[in-house]
């Protein structure tokens, strides 16, 4: 179920210096006609595990309607290789792209506006999903997958040292220092330097939105009030030795949540098949529940990765295609296939809770209502709109948050830091950026 934890690493070059003007790829929010029924031979790149035997199924229904996949790598070498073909004028009709990477699709002319296209199954989908596929009122893609952020815990460690599970981010606090307390060679979790699609969900989680558009001009907002208020308080839990400060997903990590020395992981879905990965003594004692709140009652989580499927421009079939990409996404066979066949966590709301997901992940088998209670996690989780140059604030995030971490300086400052990055590369790629960012 894990879908990209790690960071695109785009080269900035390849975006192009325009704006995107009201976030539009085209004026009408569709190239309109054609007929869905007509014969067509649709190309699909994707990266998803097992993605044929899901087209097969359509294949098989659709003879004069046929998908081919043309299997990519995840990241960098695909968004490159869809960026150079679409300036051959050769993009496939239909597209996988992660979340944080769509606004460079749209920004190159890639990806159509499926505004229009996509009202009819709007409410197949939670609509912070939505929110990760939109600029402004305009829909670029059809979301696929997604991963809502959960806390993973140990069920049996937090019994052994008496620990309650908390439900707020000041309950979390005040566990991190019982766990302290009770074994200084044990930590709550760790803060996580290397991961800035981690943090970008906890801020999401917290109200931010980093990006935004006006007019023809973008608006960065990385220290606004939401995100500042997380930086501070893993700042202040990392100062005070609470909390760990390794990276994520490193021989060290993986071995710390494995014997113990770790007893939470705030995670995502997937969670559950990396565990299964990295920790596999362990399976049985693992439990998920709902993130902490930073507020008594409220009830609201990020999302940390997931992709959408979108059509290109370039695409001379697109009612054809646009007939795929509702079928893959919201009927219920496809549904099912791309989570018992693909392994991945729908989007639909409906995919969330179907035959496909009546047993819990086997690192989980004490939580029987696993995929059950991730669906309602999924209702509560709101994501932002991903600006044209993610990769930059990406990789300005790790570097920053290294430096705050070895040297324990301002985690205020490092956000500071990644706000003027992503204004600075905005602007001198020639996009129109509001005053106040």
């Amino acid at each position: 179920m894990r879908r990209s934890r790690t960071a695109l690493s785009l080269v900035s070059g390849l975006v192009a210096a325009s704006v995107l003007s009201g976030c539009s790829g085209s004026d009408d929010g569709a190239s309109g006609g054609g007929d869905p029924d007509a014969p067509a031979q649709l190309d699909f790149w994707t990266w998803a595990p097992n993605i044929q035997g899901v087209v097969d199924i359509w294949n098989e229904q659709n003879p004069d309607q046929q998908v081919t996949v043309d299997s990519q790598a995840q990241g960098d070498e695909a968004i490159t290789r869809l960026l150079t073909a679409s300036q051959a004028g050769e993009a496939p009709c239909l597209m996988q792209a992660e979340y944080q990477a769509l606004p460079v699709l749209v920004a190159n002319g890639v990806a159509s506006d499926l505004t229009d296209d996509v009202e009819d199954v709007r409410d197949a989908f939670p609509e912070g999903a939505w929110d990760l596929t939109s600029f402004g009122d305009q829909a670029y893609a059809m979301p696929q997958d997604v991963g809502p952020m959960m806390l993973y815990y140990r069920e049996d460690l937090f019994e052994e040292l008496g620990l309650e599970v908390p439900t707020t981010w000041e309950e979390f606090r005040a566990t991190a220092q019982q766990v302290r307390e009770a074994d200084p060679e044990r930590y709550l979790t760790t803060f996580s330097a290397g991961d800035p699609g981690w943090f970008a969900g906890l801020s999401q989680a917290a109200g931010a939105d980093w990006w935004a558009t006006d007019g023809e001009a973008w608006e960065v907002s990385i220290t606004d009030d939401a995100t500042t208020q997380v930086a501070d308080y893993w700042g202040d839990l990392v100062t005070e030795d609470l909390v760990d400060d390794q990276p994520m997903y490193t021989p060290e990590w993986n071995a710390a949540m494995n014997d113990g020395t770790l007893l939470a992981w705030p995670s995502a879905v997937w969670g559950a098949g990396v565990l299964e990965g990295v920790a596999p003594d362990t399976a049985g004692s693992w439990r998920a529940v709902p993130m902490p709140q930073w507020g008594d009652g409220e009830q609201v989580t990020g999302f940390w990765g997931g992709s959408a499927t979108a059509i290109s421009e370039d695409c001379e079939d697109r009612a054809q295609a646009l007939e795929f990409a509702t079928w893959l996404n919201t009927a219920p066979e496809a549904v099912e296939a791309l989570v018992s066949v693909s392994g991945i966590y729908p989007a639909a709301t409906e995919g969330q809770t179907g035959p496909a997901l009546e047993e819990p992940p086997s690192m989980l088998p004490n939580q029987p209502d696993f995929y059950e209670q991730a669906a309602q996690i999924t209702e509560t989780a709101r994501g932002f709109t991903w600006g044209p140059n993610v990769n930059v604030t990406y990789q300005s995030y790790v570097d920053q948050f290294q430096s705050a971490v070895s040297d324990r300086t301002s985690f205020t400052a490092a956000l500071e830091g990644m706000q003027e990055t992503s204004v600075a590369d905005l602007e001198q790629q020639g996009f129109e950026v509001a005053e106040g960012s």
